[in-house]
């Protein structure tokens, strides 16, 4: 169909900017700039109406007919156009200062202030969700479990009781309870001890975080709703019906359906995170989208003679298909909660209905406009949202820009549904990459390609996963066969985030914060002007595929010719892993022995990439802090490992249980490191000398006040060209020295691996012992703990040893032994 309707309607847009920038900015000041901001917008709007007002009436009549100079209904229409503007910059302030001033009020902010405790009664007013696991020092950060709330009754630690409506966010401990406080629905009233405390940035839309005590189970004094109810069946019906998929279907299909990411890990949400393709993990207005289209049909056709779609065919006339399109919004509002981002998707899919319905483009601006500005004016919290931001400009890109990127690939012969799907997909990339670096400090690769292989499978996914939603309710048995259908599509979308998060140059990193969005969107104009005045723009864009194409898959003859890492022949290797340690004995071909992985699986993968590490005989992880472990499914991904060596000493015990649970997943077995015990692995030999249980009938501890640094297995590495390193893991002091003690002759080694990241905590007589050539420091840049100590690299270079650090060298690799040793920085 083509667009013959003129150009677009953009009045409402700067009405509905205004409106978005002043409740941003209004949301996060103190009440009185809100009054001042609000009294100024008022005080020039009123002004320029009455100046348009009087130029008018000099315009019509000035006592002799004629027209006054100057007084032109152009200029009439501006002074209207800002005055329109100004009031709405009034109204999105007033609005967000009238919600922000109600979390200003009342005494659980005064609560909160003052870090007091109190009894709460709190109704639930979202689903609970498990925070991210993330590795503090040598720590776990605890898993917790986040819910939004409304607080309704205040009993203080004197008695008083105060009723009062205050939203909130719980954080409770997962403990005992932990399943029952998942179980969780909204409108669910409870009761709890709690200490408050104030939000950690302003302009967060709850008065307070309540810190619930103990890992109990919720003391429910109210039920949910029947509303809610009905909600939570069908989308527990939908778990269970998905319950025998395979564990990526299984956590994907109950996400694209109705936003529920409860099964979704961490490894694949990053994966979905390196891909963009998030957008699938979260409610969206295309979910709603995809399932109207089956309503009406293909866009344009809803007013034609011969109506596309279901509708039609059984029936429907054109007023019954609409109500059913908004019984169906209904029904998709109910399922997955009728919150702040479900209204939002809910909207822009109705946007783009209109589109379908329509088949006008030049309506839809205004549309869109119009549903920013009343979500704005209804939630104000929602202008300081990158997840209201990014789908906000990739709706306003799919109906503005991806139109005519299409129409300009049709016209260079690419076949019509692959430019409308590359046109959509290169137009929400070029608007919302910059807003994505703001907070993640990177940009995506591989998001375009990534994005148009998922389009394969969303469709299917999506229509069976609601047809599974709907069928669970009356016949699970039904229900569970359709569900097995949508596992393939959903599978799909899994390996597609997956395969496209493993290549190694799938995200390049870039300067986060605003300015550095500000760079990439000034960058992403300057290509586009710059693409439609280049010469030759089919040749060259095949030259920058084929250059972005080898930038991502980074093929290691390539690589190795350009960067120089890994240097040919390497024997042992560093990784930069941040604050922890990870190193690499390579065993000959793609075979390596890894020593401890880390506290992130995302880094160790990449090094290990890089080394051309495909398999792990042996995998040695020298104690249990999170540090050295946490990233052991970076080193699981994709290889086949032969076994886990571990240490005796199993503690910190949470560790030492994602240990187990991660190698029984994966099936590797689990083998503990015994005392002298000595290994061969191609051209690799080494022996563990320590922990030691006894010697000469004289017990050594295994561990002693270090705790379980003291338990870290340390090995003697010998190399088939006769190199010698000595692998510290954390040892402190007191198991240095009895380290020195049980084997006295030690002698001299090449290579160091200093102890617990170079920490000052090290024995002076272990290191004029082994006098190490090189001396290898793995720790984090501006860590808190200050590693390495510049004591410890002092006297390590006394020894006359070359010291490398891998927060300011990179990754480092080992290359050669005796005479031409030599230590190569700067990979990963």
């Amino acid at each position: 169909m083509k667009d013959d309707e003129g150009p677009a309607d953009l009045r409402l847009v700067p009405l509905a900017a205004a409106v978005w920038a002043a409740a941003a900015c209004a949301v996060g000041v103190p009440g009185w700039w809100t009054v001042a901001g609000v009294t100024v917008c008022l005080v020039g709007a009123v002004l320029l109406l009455v100046r348009a007002l009087v130029r008018r009436r000099r315009g019509l009549d000035d006592g002799s007919g004629a027209a006054v100079p100057g007084a032109t209904p152009g200029w009439r229409l501006r002074a209207t156009a800002w005055a329109g503007v100004l009031l709405c910059a009034a109204t999105g302030a007033a609005s967000a200062g009238l919600h922000a001033a109600d979390l200003r009020r009342g005494p659980v902010p005064e609560l909160a202030r003052d870090y007091a405790r109190a009894r709460l009664e709190v109704a639930v007013t979202s689903d609970p969700r498990l925070t991210r696991p993330k590795v503090r020092g040598n720590a776990m950060a605890p898993v917790s479990i986040v819910l939004d709330g409304e607080v309704t009754r205040v009993e203080r630690s004197d008695g008083s009781v105060h009723r009062t409506r205050t939203p909130v966010l719980l954080i409770v401990p997962s403990g005992k309870g932990r399943e029952e406080w998942l179980r969780l629905l909204p409108t669910t009233r409870l009761r709890v001890g709690a200490r408050l405390a104030p939000p950690l940035r302003p302009g967060e839309p709850f008065a307070a975080v309540v810190k619930v005590d103990g890992a109990g189970p919720p003391r429910i004094v109210g039920p949910p709703s029947t509303l809610q109810r009905t909600a939570g069946d069908l989308r527990a019906g939908l778990r269970r019906a998905t319950d025998k998929l395979d564990p990526d279907a299984r956590a994907l299909l109950p996400g694209l359906v109705v936003g529920d990411t409860s099964r979704v890990g961490p490894d694949l949400r990053d994966a979905f995170e390196a891909t963009d393709l998030t957008h699938l993990l979260a409610v969206s207005g295309s979910n709603l989208t995809i399932v109207l289209l089956l309503l009406i049909g293909r866009p344009g056709r809803a007013h034609q003679v011969e109506r596309g779609g279901l509708a039609p065919r059984i029936g429907l006339s054109l007023r019954v298909t609409a109500l059913a399109g908004g019984g169906l919004t209904l029904a998709f509002v109910i399922v997955c909660r009728p919150d702040p981002s479900v209204l939002r998707a809910a909207a822009c899919g109705l946007v783009a209905l209109l589109a379908i319905g329509t088949g006008r483009r030049r309506s839809l601006i205004p549309a869109l406009a119009a549903v920013v500005l009343v979500l704005v004016l209804y939630d104000p919290w929602l202008a300081r949202s990158y997840g209201f931001l990014l789908s906000v400009l990739a709706t306003g890109a799919l109906l503005t820009i991806a139109p005519r990127w299409s129409e300009a690939l049709r016209r260079r012969r690419v076949p019509g549904r692959l430019a409308e799907a590359l046109g959509a997909a290169l137009a929400a990339q070029a608007v919302c990459a910059p807003v994505v670096v703001v907070f993640a400090a990177r940009v995506s690769l591989v998001a375009v390609p990534a994005n148009l292989f998922a389009e394969l499978a969303v469709v299917p996914a999506t229509v069976c996963g609601f047809a599974t939603l709907a069928l669970a309710a009356v016949w699970m048995p039904a229900a569970e066969g359709l569900a097995w259908g949508a596992g393939w599509p959903a599978g799909w979308l899994a390996k597609v985030a997956r395969t496209g998060a493993a290549l190694p140059g799938a995200e390049l990193a870039w300067p986060g914060g605003w300015w550095g969005g500000l760079a990439l969107a000034l960058l992403t104009v300057l290509l586009v002007l710059g693409a439609r005045r280049l010469p030759y723009r089919g040749v060259v864009g095949v030259i920058v595929a084929g250059v972005l194409l080898l930038v991502v898959v980074r093929p290691a003859p390539l690589v190795r010719w350009t960067t120089g890492w890994p240097p040919p022949g390497w024997v042992f290797a560093m990784c930069q892993v941040g604050q922890g340690d990870a190193t690499v004995l390579t065993a000959g071909g793609d075979s390596a022995v890894v020593v401890d992985a880390g506290p992130d699986p995302v880094p160790v993968d990449r090094c290990l990439r890089e080394l051309g590490v495909r398999r792990v005989p042996l995998l040695v992880l020298t104690h249990f802090h999170a540090d050295h472990v946490a990233g052991l499914p970076g080193v699981l991904r994709g290889r086949s490992v032969g076994a886990i060596q571990t240490t005796g000493l199993e503690e910190p015990p949470a560790q030492a249980a994602f240990v187990r649970r991660t190698a029984a997943a994966a099936g590797v077995p689990l083998v503990r490191a015994g005392p002298g015990e000595r290994r061969r692995v191609g051209g690799l030999e080494w022996r563990v000398l320590w922990p030691w249980a006894g010697v000469g009938g004289a017990a050594v501890p295994e561990a002693s006040d270090g705790g379980p640094n003291d338990a870290s297995v340390t090995l003697l590495v010998r190399t088939a060209g006769g190199l010698r390193l000595l692998l510290l893991g954390d040892l402190e002091p007191p198991a240095q020295r009895a380290l020195a003690r049980l084997h006295p002759g030690l002698g001299p080694v090449d290579v160091l691996k200093v102890a617990h990241h170079g920490s000052a905590h090290q024995d002076p007589g272990l290191m004029q012992a082994v006098r190490p050539r090189l001396a290898l420091v793995s720790a984090g840049r501006d860590n808190p703990y200050g590693h390495p100590s510049p004591r410890t690299l002092e006297a390590l270079r006394a020894g006359g040893a070359r010291v490398l650090r891998t927060d300011q060298d990179g990754a480092v690799a080992v290359v050669g032994a005796g005479a031409g040793l030599v230590a190569v920085p700067g990979g990963g």
